[in-house]
């Protein structure tokens, strides 16, 4: 695997249905286990937490008739600080960056919750057509959900899903073919996420955390690779040397995130080096270290540093 994932691929040039679908939603309704269906892969981080995504993350589906990039946006909310704000403004320049939009709600749903309300807001002034997408059918009747939902925009389509059971992804494809446009292929076909493997190395320790801690302290944790070096561009090593930095905003979080001697960091460690593994395909030393920034999550250094201001939209 290379150290950039994006690329354009080399001699495309079959005409295929061709373009870019954000998937927008209140946090938690299930973007990134979509994802991971659609793709059949985990390319996403699905966690219960509230910002589990915390980038748009564009993850490309290919088959003989399309290339889509799915764009798995972070959940639109009112943002409660600069982390907040930064992530819902990367949301909605994703969706204006796309070609269509897919409205994740869950089949559960009977009342219009307050983050709801801010989804139909943004999407009410989106030229793009929105799909109603309803998600976790295999939980919950979604006639309820489609009552509530279905006349709140002019939708594109209506689809009821269930990404854990894998359920009617086939038909969601075929809805979505004819809203795209025609052009070839952006990416090579064995190309599942468009970004870096520092970035894959860092959600996949933000995803260990979040598995492992409970509570707040998940929230207020940010991860930065301060080395990357492997035996690739460096041929006298044997793994793959990856030095990242955990940041968090006090020294109590700080203690929950080491455990006692060391043993909650140990463990989120060990199960993050085997999960990087299994992504580049070469043995990898993980070296894990816990830093103190306050109240970074309000900092405009420390969140550009971090790639949480600026992002840039789709395309």
């Amino acid at each position: 695997m290379s150290e950039e994932l994006g690329r354009a691929p080399e001699g495309a040039g079959r005409t295929m249905r061709c373009g870019v679908v954000a998937l927008a939603g209140r946090p938690n309704v299930g973007k990134s286990s979509l994802v991971n269906a659609l793709l059949g892969a985990r390319v996403s981080i699905v966690s219960p937490k509230a910002q589990t995504t915390r980038n748009a993350v564009r993850c490309i589906y290919n088959d003989d008739r399309a290339q889509i990039v799915f764009t798995d946006t972070p959940g639109l909310h009112r943002p409660k600080d600069k982390l907040g704000r930064s992530l819902t403004e990367a949301a909605e320049d994703a969706l204006e960056g796309a070609d269509v939009v897919c409205w994740l709600v869950e089949a559960g749903d009977r009342k219009l919750r307050p983050e709801d309300a801010e989804v139909l807001r943004v999407l009410s002034v989106v030229s793009r057509p929105v799909v109603l997408v309803v998600n976790k059918a295999d939980e919950h009747d979604p006639r309820g959900a489609l009552e509530l939902y279905g006349d709140r925009l002019r939708f594109a389509g209506r689809i009821v899903v269930s990404a854990r059971k894998r359920r009617n992804l086939d038909a969601l494809i075929e809805l979505l073919l004819p809203l795209l446009p025609e052009g070839v292929p952006w990416y090579d076909p064995d190309i599942l996420i468009d970004g870096t493997e520092r970035f894959m190395a860092a959600e996949t320790i933000r995803g260990r955390v979040l598995a492992l801690l409970r509570d707040e302290v998940p929230h207020c944790v940010a991860v930065e690779i301060d080395e990357y070096k492997s035996p690739e561009e460096y041929p006298d090593r044997k793994r793959l040397y990856i030095r990242a930095s955990l940041i968090v905003e006090t020294a109590g979080q700080k203690a929950i995130l080491i455990g006692a001697s060391g043993s909650m960091l140990k463990r989120i460690g060990q199960s993050a080096r085997l999960e990087i593994e299994a992504l580049t395909g070469q043995p990898v030393y993980l070296d894990l270290w816990v830093k103190v920034s306050p109240n970074w999550r309000q900092s405009d250094p420390v969140l550009r540093r971090l790639g949480y201001q600026g992002q840039s939209p789709c395309r």
